[in-house]
């Protein structure tokens, strides 16, 4: 007797995404319709993240020109379009898909983000690292102390329990803060030499008197005026560091005025 085969037959829908989410699609599916088969009947955020583009980098999906959730089913034949963020068109009568954006902005890094954590804190923006965080740390984070996730693992942005992450396109840190701000539109949230560097506390004044031991004499000598982190004790001053960073901080200000920034709000 003949065997059977079994396994479920295969299905195919064709797909197009827009904008920045083809950054994730390899080059010859860029900009284009192109067909993508599966099996059974996936949800459209399982099919979407099987093709390489995380749920957290969509806003809106129309199957045949209807839009709907990320729980509809794909049977096959369908025609399915893929969004980003919308920044110029009011799509509010549509299923949007993004959370909305969050009432602070404030961050967790993955473990190799150490120096743009360290820039973020420079311009007084609320970030979490450390470098023995493992991706369900990152996750947990997020979700319980509403964090944006920045990352350049595509796979822990896919993670089902994310509503709010951005996946680096950049690959040097300088490149990687730059970024952050143009997209996420931070310019005029710049609140710099506010935070500890090392920890991420809010630094405040500190009388000259209490820090003779924690400084360098030569310091303590040169300058009067001092702030501390709290939770860890670190203390600033304006050293010769200190022209450089401001100048970084302007740049980066002038260049959100200049751009106009984009209007994410994750």
């Amino acid at each position: 007797m003949p065997s059977r085969n079994h396994s479920a037959p295969e299905r195919v829908a064709e797909f197009r995404f827009y904008e920045e989410l083809n950054d994730f699609l390899p080059a010859t599916q860029r900009k284009q319709a192109f067909f993508h088969a599966f099996t059974g009947t996936p949800s459209v955020k399982d099919t979407i993240e099987a093709i390489g583009v995380p749920h957290t980098a969509v806003d809106l999906v129309l199957v045949d020109g209807v839009s709907v959730g990320f729980d509809r089913r794909l049977s096959g034949g369908e025609r399915i379009a893929v969004y980003p963020v919308f920044e110029r068109f009011d799509i509010s009568s549509l299923i949007r898909l993004r959370a909305r954006p969050l009432r602070r902005t404030r961050f967790v890094l993955d473990v190799h983000l150490g120096k743009l954590a360290r820039y973020l804190r420079l311009l007084g923006f609320d970030t979490l690292y450390r470098n023995d965080y493992d991706d369900a740390t990152v996750v947990s984070l997020s979700v319980n102390d509403q964090r944006i996730v920045l990352s350049r693992d595509i796979g822990l942005l896919k993670n089902g329990a994310l509503t709010h992450g951005y996946w680096l396109r950049a690959t040097r840190p300088r490149a990687q803060l730059e970024e952050v701000v143009r997209v996420l539109d931070l310019g005029r949230m710049i609140a710099p030499f506010t935070r500890c560097l090392e920890c991420n506390g809010e630094l405040r004044e500190v009388k000259r008197e209490t820090v003779p031991s924690r400084v360098p004499p030569r310091v303590f000598a040169s300058f009067l005026d001092f702030v501390e982190c709290p939770e860890c004790g670190k203390v600033y001053w304006e050293g010769s560091h200190y022209d450089h960073m401001r100048g970084m901080v302007e740049g980066l200000r002038i260049e959100a005025v200049d751009t106009g920034g984009s209007s994410k709000g994750l």
